[in-house]
């Protein structure tokens, strides 16, 4: 994905063309003295140094132009130098390794960016896609069969923070959660509840090893059982008649389940069924919509799984694959050709029953996105479902979609540790913390923000005590102590019966001298690179990793020097600058989904 930001807001992209203009410049001049050969077409980089005592920006364009000049790198490193025009962008230059060319700019040109900040406030590093590609991304997307647990709440908090970046980026971005509503494991839980509403009504039964456990399938057949009391009752001998062994006694827990399921939906009749289906569905739904509202993630769009049957899209889609000759029959079964795209394997798509598989709603529902308009879908997927791709992808290709407008991104599960204790998260059996419990007990903010601090596909352990604590070990807790710092330095100036001259901060900004200061404006001007490349690449954690360098130069800053002193120049300068440092820490941590306190 390209990305163009906004000129007027990428100081740092204006001082690369800059200094690039002042390289060509010098090509030129050595093409005109035939240093270089007249047809050189020079591709010049320009990028920002890792190291400061290197400058700020650092040029290989001798080393590139080497071969077709025939001359030693560093011999033409020289000769370039030479060549350069004067400006007033640049301090200094000067020649490293085997032929890079590193340029210190003035500390005016470099100051400038926080008169930007500070004009255009929360709009600072925001940009334009160069392409208006409508974007749908999809996450978190849990079975609605238990509460979302600590592991489903990184998927939740990575997949908000993409969106965000990316709308930041001007990309025209909807966010989606596909409602797993249909399938086996809904049935196991609808039976589950029944199961729960018979112990309600006096039955005593052996719970089946493979059903939901937890305290909120309880409660839900209370639920149902307040409101419809025993009209749902049957005679447990009935019920349990012929059912095949359980596991513990000995046979296949699969087969115990699903012989349950089907003794449900027979003694119930459909109508009788879909009370506890329907009771399950909408109360853990209900409660999942409610948990992510309250962790500060929205949808635009909650798509259900059974629609894609009543509407027809399974069909269509199967027919789609069948006119293009990618399906065969197979011993009574339906397959798609998924090896022809690279796949492992072929697929079944629908059995010798009639019944359709997963795979058969996950191509429809993929076809369905595209003909929503579409450009680009981003499936945010846990790392479980890693062998998903290539069939998905070669779904994409069979339907006669690009497959680089699918893409997706896998999430590795957060293992959640309370000092040297690992907790369980499971939800078949229902031991496990919840995001609700875990989001009441450390706060959102210490959530999203740890959520996303490493690569979605690398594993996380979630440290409670770190997240809880207020020190500069919990990086939430450094940075928004870092935007509560300038916002004290606010309060004390107007104690001390003074009041911040911006206009007067502006002009004198040539006075913060301090390598504290230079760093700290250094790393304030790449905040748009830095937003612009985590959007690009799906990578929140590289803001989130920049705030935290952020944080950590405004408090070396501010302990380096006092902001309220006599000298009324310099005080506005200093004043100003952690202003412009404040903004920017509020920039970030709101696409990450965290507050910006005024006071901690």
């Amino acid at each position: 994905m390209l990305f163009e930001v906004t000129l007027h807001s990428v100081f740092i992209r204006l001082m690369k063309e800059q200094i690039a203009q002042l390289i060509a410049s010098a090509v030129d001049a050595l093409k005109a003295d035939g240093t270089l050969p007249g047809d050189t077409q020079p591709n010049i980089m320009v990028e920002n140094t890792r190291d400061k005592s290197h400058g700020d920006f650092a040029s290989n364009i001798a080393l590139t132009l080497a071969k077709p000049a025939r001359r030693n790198p560093r011999e033409l490193a020289q000769a370039l130098l030479a060549a350069l025009p004067q400006s007033d962008l640049i301090e200094k230059t000067e020649l490293a390794g085997p032929g890079f060319i590193n340029f210190f700019v003035t500390q005016a040109s470099t100051a400038a960016v926080v008169g930007q900040i500070l004009t255009e406030q929360a709009a600072f590093g925001r940009g334009r896609a160069a392409s208006k590609a409508r974007t749908q991304v999809e996450f978190v997307s849990a079975n609605p069969t238990g509460p979302l647990h600590v592991g489903h709440g990184r998927g939740a908090a990575y997949g908000a923070s993409v969106a965000d970046l990316l709308e930041a980026a001007g990309v025209p971005v909807e966010r989606e959660y596909y409602v797993n509503d249909a399938g086996r494991q809904m049935n196991i839980l609808g039976t589950s509840v029944w199961l729960r509403y018979l112990e309600k009504c006096g039955a005593e039964l052996t719970f089946p090893s493979n059903g939901y456990k937890g305290a909120y399938i309880h409660d839900i057949a209370a639920t149902v059982f307040d409101q419809h009391g025993d009209q749902y009752n049957r005679d447990i001998a009935q019920v349990m008649a012929d059912i095949p062994a359980d596991e513990p006694q000995g046979g296949d827990k699969e087969v115990h389940i699903d012989a349950l399921i089907e003794r449900a939906k027979a003694l119930l009749g459909d109508a009788g069924y879909g009370i506890f289906f329907n009771a399950a569905l909408d109360s853990i739904l209900a409660d999942i919509q409610d948990d992510l509202s309250g962790f500060g993630v929205n949808y635009q769009e909650w798509f259900s799984e059974r629609g894609l049957t009543s509407n027809g899209d399974v069909d269509s889609a199967l027919n789609t694959l069948q006119e293009n000759g990618y399906l065969f029959e197979k011993e009574g079964n339906l397959w798609f050709r998924s090896t022809d795209f690279g796949d492992d394997k072929d697929r079944v798509v629908r059995r010798a029953n009639g019944a359709t598989t997963y795979f058969a709603s996950d191509i429809a529902y993929l076809k369905n996105k595209f003909e929503r308009g579409f450009d680009k879908v981003l499936y945010i997927w846990g790392a479980d479902h890693h062998g998903y791709i290539a069939r998905m992808k070669a779904a994409c290709q069979a339907l006669g979609y690009d497959p680089e407008r699918l893409m997706v991104r896998l999430v590795q599960f957060a293992i959640l540790y309370r000092g040297e204790e690992r907790l369980a998260m499971s939800t078949r059996s229902g031991s496990f913390v919840t995001l609700r419990e875990l989001r009441d007990e450390v706060g959102n903010d210490a959530c999203r923000f740890f959520y996303v601090t490493r690569k979605a596909e690398q594993h996380m352990d979630f440290d409670l005590e770190l997240a809880k604590s207020e020190s500069k070990d919990n990086p939430v807790y450094y940075i928004q102590y870092a935007h509560a710092r300038v916002c004290s330095v606010q309060r004390k100036l107007k104690e001390s019966g003074w009041a911040w001259d911006k206009e007067a901060g502006l002009a004198n900004l040539t006075l913060l001298s301090t390598e504290h200061e230079k760093d700290l404006i250094t790393k304030l001007s790449k905040y748009p690179e830095v937003l612009t490349a985590a959007a690009e690449s799906y990578e929140p954690h590289m803001l989130a990793n920049y705030l935290r360098e952020l944080a950590n130069d405004f408090h070396s800053y501010y302990n380096a020097n006092k902001m309220l002193i006599e000298e009324a120049e310099l005080r506005n300068a200093r004043v100003t600058l952690s202003e412009a440092a404040r903004q920017v820490l509020n920039n970030g941590l709101t696409l990450l989904g965290v507050n910006a306190p005024e006071q901690m």
